[in-house]
């Protein structure tokens, strides 16, 4: 979501890395089956979106919610090995923008667009967002066809997001 002041998006990421870094130091002395526990606690919001009515905030919280997935589930951190994108996740309507930027091992959000993405997926509502991240592959494409979703760019991108979000949710014990 779009900061309402320029000077906030900045203290945001901190605040972001020094949360995941936290938890990821807990999770490393922790028992594993800890590890899921935290991220579920830390995404309870996302949770919430996810059972009920879906807002404008389910974009954002599931990039943090997958942020700190990759930080604490090691497992999880597999689907980053060798991947490299720039996403850029907004609504229709223009009051989200939000990206995720993918390195080889490593994942960051902005809750703005960042500049030259690899791709850009625009949902006509947070309901269509919310079926984006419960469908199957031939459900995405009905999800374009349907004009819920539109695509700038590389559509195996839009895959590889949406099974990295359901992967995420299915660990967490969401279906």
């Amino acid at each position: 979501m779009r900061s309402g002041h320029p000077a906030g998006a900045p203290l945001q990421r901190l605040w972001r890395r020094l949360r995941r870094g936290v938890w990821a130091m807990v999770a490393a002395i922790a028992p594993k089956s800890w590890a899921a526990r935290i991220v579920r606690w830390n995404t309870r919001a996302l949770l919430a979106e996810l059972g009920g009515v879906a807002t404008d905030k389910i974009v954002e919280l599931l990039l943090v919610a997958m942020d700190l997935g990759f930080a604490i589930l090691p497992g999880y951190r597999d689907n980053l090995r060798d991947f490299r994108c720039r996403y850029v996740l907004r609504t229709a309507d223009g009051r989200v923008d939000a990206s995720a930027l993918f390195t080889p091992g490593k994942m960051s959000m902005r809750t703005t667009a960042v500049e030259s993405p690899d791709v850009t997926i625009t949902f006509k509502s947070p309901a269509a967002f919310r079926r984006f991240l419960s469908s199957e592959e031939k459900d995405i494409l009905e999800s374009l066809m349907a004009n819920e979703v539109e695509v700038d760019g590389n559509l195996n991108y839009v895959y590889k997001l949406g099974f990295m979000a359901r992967h995420l949710l299915l660990r967490l014990g969401i279906d």
